[in-house]
């Protein structure tokens, strides 16, 4: 026993002796620093300590004052994006140097286990094209990433264990597939370096990544930690609060440019709006959190399964679409993307589709559109905008469709229901006639089997893939025009 305290003492000592500044480990070799911006460094040091910063692009040297606590946090001026390699020197007295850094555009990763999934795929879910992207990530050397571990935790952690990455056929296995994605389209677009935080975990709730104020104010999910466990226990990643206080909690002080977001599989089943609400709420939870403003949040409709334990029929995957719908249109400075084309007909069993390319790239034309200026990239999917019944005939009208609703004939995916409330598979086809009136362009949907329709749905079951897309090659969002 005396040995191991001596030993301890001398342990003790010897950290004492060396002690300098502590970074956390985001802050790192390889980091990427959001451009043109007063960034946020932090750390700690011991308290009443002065901390001066010093960056190479400028040689401004930045103090900061460690608290009570041993916390500090000081905002530096950051250049215009470049590849060029910079180094911040924190120095307490005893100096310490991040070396390799870059000036870019920093987005962060976030959801469930789509969002997760990486480019060498999951067991038994593959990437598509996985030795093309493996081998092509050599030109995307601009593309850095940062995973954060998937950890829960009873409190706000400040930290998690993690590094910078470099984008390299070495590396690029192990990135985000999406975000790798949006991240490679973005850097062939901008030619700047591109970073990523991926912050994710998969088979979260919603109600996952909000805080305990939250949670005991807007639902009735148990906030103390072994009530959470107790109530999850066979499927921990359902837990509520943990997985935000242990996997993002720790970037809250990193400075972004905006939030990519993929998830809702596991509230599929939820009532009324309450997911459209609660994705609400935890946008305004990480933007107050940030502090950067009404900053970006693009986010993704789940993709086409069979939920219901299987039944390809079902609705309920399609009434989580419909509450993604409604939160882009309550969520300020939001986008949703469409992916209801990205599946193959026989991964209706699989929920993590192969197509993970078209998933990140329809991200980034969001933001190139959205936030760095290429006007000319479309990005929206075409919508349901209203309808006109006559006789046993339905005129549909889309909003946002660039002026093509294609393909010209032989549109797959409608459905049309009398009085009785029946759906039964329609056709539809492009619809144009000269000489003016409301029916001009639109859509004609007709069924036989119903001769005075009174409501149409496209693509609103659990698996259903549909063809229709506007002048961008971008489908259509699955919709009813019913509340049954």
């Amino acid at each position: 026993m005396r040995k191991i305290l001596t030993i301890l003492a001398l342990s003790a000592l010897t950290i004492g002796s060396q002690a300098k500044v502590r970074l956390p480990h985001i802050i790192c070799d390889n980091m990427v620093l959001q451009q043109q911006t007063d960034a946020r460094l932090w750390g700690w040091a011991q308290p009443g300590k002065t901390v001066k910063i010093t960056t190479s692009w400028n040689n401004v040297v930045v103090s900061a004052k460690a608290d009570k606590n041993g916390k500090w946090l000081a905002k530096v001026k950051t250049p215009k994006a470049s590849y060029d390699p910079l180094t911040i020197t924190f120095d307490d007295g005893e100096p310490l140097t991040v070396s390799n850094v870059v000036a870019g555009e920093v987005w962060v990763c976030a959801g469930q286990s789509n969002m997760e999934m990486p480019v060498k795929g999951f067991g038994m879910c593959p990437v598509k094209d996985y030795n093309h992207w493996i081998i092509e990530s050599a030109n995307h050397t601009g593309v850095r990433s940062v995973k954060i571990p998937s950890q829960m935790r009873s409190e706000p952690q400040e930290d998690a264990i993690c590094e910078w990455r470099v984008c390299s056929p070495q590396t690029v296995g192990e990135f985000s597939a999406t975000g790798y994605f949006f991240a490679r389209q973005l850097h062939l677009a901008l030619d700047i370096p591109i970073g990523l935080i991926e912050a994710n975990k998969g088979g979260t709730r919603v109600e996952s990544w909000l805080t305990k104020e939250n949670l005991q104010k807007y639902t009735n999910d148990p906030t103390d930690s072994v009530e959470i466990c107790k109530k999850w226990s066979q499927w921990d990643y359902h837990r509520s609060l943990l997985w935000g206080n242990g996997t993002f909690n720790p970037i809250l002080n990193y400075t972004i440019k905006g939030i990519l977001y993929y998830q809702g599989c596991s509230n599929v089943g939820d009532p009324g709006d309450q997911y459209s609400e609660r994705m609400k709420l935890l946008v305004q939870q990480w933007r107050s959190q940030f502090g950067l403003g009404e900053i970006p949040f693009y986010f993704v409709q789940i993709a086409p399964w069979a939920y219901d334990d299987g039944n390809v029929n079902g609705i309920s995957g399609a009434l989580l679409r419909e509450q993604q719908w409604k939160a882009a249109q309550i969520i300020p400075n939001s986008s949703l993307v469409c992916i209801n084309d990205l599946v193959y007909p026989y991964e209706f069993s699989q929920i993590h589709p192969t197509q993970k390319q078209p998933v990140g790239e329809r991200l980034a034309y969001t933001a190139l559109h959205r936030d760095y200026g290429f006007e000319h990239v479309l990005y929206r999917s075409s919508s349901f905008k209203d309808m006109t019944i006559k006789n046993d005939t339905v005129f549909i009208h889309l909003q946002d469709n660039y002026n093509a609703d294609a393909p010209f004939e032989q549109m797959e995916g409608f459905e049309v229901a009398g009085e009785d409330k029946v759906f039964h598979p329609a056709q539809a086809r492009h619809f144009w006639q000269a000489g003016g009136g409301y029916w001009d362009e639109a859509i004609i949907v007709i069924c036989p089997e119903v001769k005075k329709p009174v409501a149409v749905r496209y693509c609103f079951k659990n698996f259903q893939i549909g063809n229709v897309k506007n002048g961008a090659n971008l489908p259509l969002f699955p919709f009813r025009t019913d509340h049954w």
